[in-house]
């Protein structure tokens, strides 16, 4: 699936744009979209598939009856656990189960269900347009094909961002492509490609060797050079896939709101969390924040509920403790930032220097364990990073092989990258140009990288 999905992008959406403007109306657009959006995830995914187009059929009546006031308490319960449940079963079903062996010391045998990529995404988009119908937020859609291509629609649908159904509702049924439009969107979606194939899968490389080396080999060097590369990879590696899908929604008249903004350049993990994965994000302070309550019952259940969306955030990425510990951590953060006094202060001169490197720090540690395969080696970096001050030839040679050319030069243009460098020089009358020269140039070099067989998948892919 996850070369196949480049393989389609890069192969099959030409025919599928030519198609798409040849085509009269919108309702043939529309099909052809979602027939192109199945075979997108049954090229990789042939059976699960079918469990898409389950769980949007059982979402589409969920509403259809909410909509007629049928039992509605009853109907939106129905889709919440269905939806949790389709989570529970695909994606936490064999952790449940190990956890409970080693909890009661019995030999249950552990499912090995095979993860459908990008169900956490379409899962919480369903929840969300059901959600929405009982709240009256959102009309319902009587067309099931609608509604389907909504849930389906090929560009975010494996990797976000996640799409509420009424921000696009009105361009499923009422939309225009032009010539302007689809060369921003081509432009947006090279971008995206590039930082994957030419910064986050470079990064990779490094972050892949530093966290799946012994013991031995980990010292102060190569514990924040691994993690320093893996904080680049994951930003440019889930920051392009979002490029690539804005890209391509402007292509086809759709335009999806933006899913980072600069995170790294936050001052608090509180601001962080407004500029990374702003559509997870947004979608727990809409669907759990607020209904718990929010901030509006005391500082204390503010706290809770904070707290309790982190822990959320942290088993959707997976079923893995580390998973759990990174939303737990971050949580703790902004809970401590709801009590010292320097956050509460304006951001000026040393404070705002301080603060951004503490976010800085707090974010590097926190990806630490996000990418460690146990809470052990998780707490191995991080205490060889601090106290690792011992330089034998193992750790050396492996430190001194990731200093090469390559590694050091696109490090410099991940750094520059991540910052808002692009805002300086947008309103140049170079600009223009600068962008179609670099699009074409950045394309060749994907090509010839993907070529070579060095392409690494998503990471966020296996959420």
């Amino acid at each position: 699936m996850v070369f196949s999905s480049l393989v389609f992008l890069c192969v099959v959406l030409p025919a599928v744009l030519i198609l798409y403007a040849i085509l009269p109306g919108i309702r043939a657009k529309n099909v052809l979209l979602l027939v192109a959006s199945l075979l997108f995830y049954a090229y990789g995914e042939p059976v699960y598939v079918l469990l898409l187009i389950v769980s949007a059929a059982l979402n589409y009546f969920a509403a259809r009856m909410l909509a007629r006031g049928k039992g509605s308490r009853g109907w939106l319960a129905v889709a919440v656990i269905f939806n949790l449940g389709i989570l529970c079963i695909f994606k936490y079903a064999g952790f449940l189960v190990e956890s409970f062996d080693a909890l009661t010391g019995l030999a249950v045998p552990v499912p090995q269900i095979r993860l459908p990529v990008g169900i956490s995404f379409f899962t919480f988009q369903a929840m969300s347009y059901v959600i929405d119908v009982y709240r009256d937020e959102t009309p319902v859609q009587r067309n099931f094909g609608r509604l389907l291509l909504y849930i389906s629609f090929f560009p975010q649908l494996i990797a976000g961002p996640i799409v509420k159904y009424r921000d696009i509702a009105e361009e499923i049924d009422h939309r225009e492509q032009s010539a302007e439009q689809v060369a921003r969107g081509m432009v947006r979606f090279l971008a995206g490609l590039a930082k994957k194939v030419m910064i986050a899968n470079v990064m990779a490389v490094v972050a892949d060797s530093a966290f799946g080396v012994t013991e031995a080999s980990v010292n102060i060097l190569t514990a924040w050079t691994g993690a320093a590369a893996y904080m680049l990879q994951i930003y440019f590696d889930f920051s392009g896939y979002s490029d690539m899908a804005i890209g391509l929604g402007w292509m086809f008249g759709f335009h999806f709101k933006e899913n980072f903004r600069y995170p790294y350049c936050a001052s608090s993990i509180r601001e962080f969390w407004r500029r990374w994965h702003i559509s997870l994000s947004g979608w727990f302070r809409d669907y759990l924040y607020i209904p718990l309550g929010g901030n509006r019952r005391g500082r204390a259940r503010t706290c809770l509920n904070r707290m309790l969306v982190f822990v959320c955030t942290g088993i959707w990425h997976g079923a893995n403790v580390t998973f759990l510990f990174w939303g737990l951590f971050h949580g703790c953060f902004q809970l401590l930032e709801e009590f010292v006094p320097v956050f509460q202060r304006p951001e000026k001169g040393w404070r705002r220097v301080v603060r951004h490197l503490y976010t800085l720090l707090v974010v590097l540690v926190g990806f630490v364990f996000f990418r460690a395969e146990t809470l052990g080696q998780g707490l191995l970096f991080v205490r060889q990073m601090m106290t690792g001050f011992h330089f034998e030839p193992e750790a050396m040679r492996l430190w001194w092989s990731w200093m090469t050319p390559l590694n050091l030069g696109v490090f410099v243009v991940g750094v520059l990258g991540s910052m808002p460098v692009k805002q300086l020089v947008e309103q140049k009358k170079w600009y223009p140009f600068l962008t179609a020269v670099a699009s074409l140039a950045g394309l060749l070099l994907c090509l010839l990288n993907l070529a070579g067989g060095t392409y690494n998948p998503f990471i966020y892919f296996r959420f």
